[in-house]
């Protein structure tokens, strides 16, 4: 009984090590927690063509939106982990489990590589008596919590987290500047314009129709260097001598248990496909930040975006875990 027992377990092996050199036999889905027509949508339909030139298979690019991104990822989590089903994860994931939004961590992920990491800028109206960032942290610092107000994202999203904890820098009550929710830089920015909010801390690009039309300013962008498609936009040292980065970020990730042999060929093609100069070309063209982990250095990455943005959500008293 004991041999017969061992005999099953080796052809198992054998059968699931032989599935695993096969792939990929069929056609492979890459999940999208965001709407069709996003930034996200944008990087993940670009990837899918580099993927499937890689693998010689279909890469068909599904969106699953709903719950801010909870969606995507739960489904993502959840897929069958045979390499069938991977998905382009966020920062949102990252800030689900603290919020208790999702029962899950990045941990329920393999991670296979960030592709793309967009700063936020902090972005004004045009008419904004702030001409510089120094002097709106300064004002921000004197004056009392709620009379300046931002939009462009639900409260706790990457960007509010990311202004937060340029606040946290200056030594301003991140909960100082009250966030008025909006579906979206879009509808922030025309708040922004009528004069309902201040501040709008988006991506660059995402500003870039306000900013052409002469309605909105960028005072700087908290990023190490500053964006080449917006070179007039001085980076957070720049404007005040400390180096800060915040902002959103996107990587490829599949489910937990997905076996090695398949995950390693997935690190393998994606490090070719988001360091090709195809891909740098599509993100410097429309002003997205090119930024590059691989595997472990991706998960290393999660783990401290997981510790931080439970810090800031403690802060922002958004923490509803511990």
């Amino acid at each position: 009984m004991k041999l017969k027992s061992l005999m099953m377990a080796a052809a198992f092996a054998a059968t699931s090590f032989s599935a695993s050199a096969a792939w990929p036999e069929r056609p492979i889905t890459l999940v999208v927690p965001w709407a069709a027509g996003g930034g996200t949508d944008a990087v993940a339909r670009i990837l899918a063509a580099g993927l499937e030139k890689e693998l010689g298979k279909p890469v068909n690019v599904v969106n699953r939106t709903g719950g801010g991104g909870v969606v995507g990822h739960t489904e993502m989590v959840h897929a069958k982990p045979d390499g069938y089903t991977i998905g382009l994860a966020t920062a949102e994931v990252t800030t689900f489990y603290w919020s208790n939004t999702a029962p899950f961590t990045y941990e329920k992920l393999t991670p296979i590589a960030l592709v793309n990491f967009d700063s936020a800028a902090f972005n004004v109206a045009a008419n904004s008596p702030w001409g510089d960032l120094r002097a709106a942290l300064d004002d921000i610092k004197k004056q009392p919590a709620g009379k300046y107000k931002l939009s462009g994202m639900a409260a706790g999203a990457a960007y509010h987290l990311a202004f937060a904890g340029l606040l946290q820098l200056e030594g301003i009550d991140p909960k100082a500047v009250v966030v008025v929710p909006s579906q979206g830089a879009a509808p922030g920015f025309q708040e922004l314009a009528s004069g309902g909010v201040q501040i709008v801390p988006s991506s660059l690009p995402e500003g870039k129709p306000m900013f052409d039309a002469g309605r909105v300013k960028s005072l700087a962008v908290m990023s190490k260097e500053k964006i080449g498609a917006f070179p007039a936009v001085p980076t957070v040292k720049d404007a005040i001598g400390k180096e800060y980065e915040g902002g959103t970020w996107r990587g490829l990730a599949a489910p937990a248990g997905v076996p090695a042999e398949i995950v390693a060929k997935l690190v393998e093609v994606a490090d070719k496909v988001a360091n090709s100069e195809e891909y740098k070309k599509f993100l410097a063209e429309r002003g997205f930040g090119h930024a590059y982990a691989k595997g472990p250095a991706f998960g290393e990455f999660l783990a401290t975006q997981h510790k931080n943005n439970g810090e800031i959500m403690g802060a922002l008293g958004l923490r509803l875990r511990q």
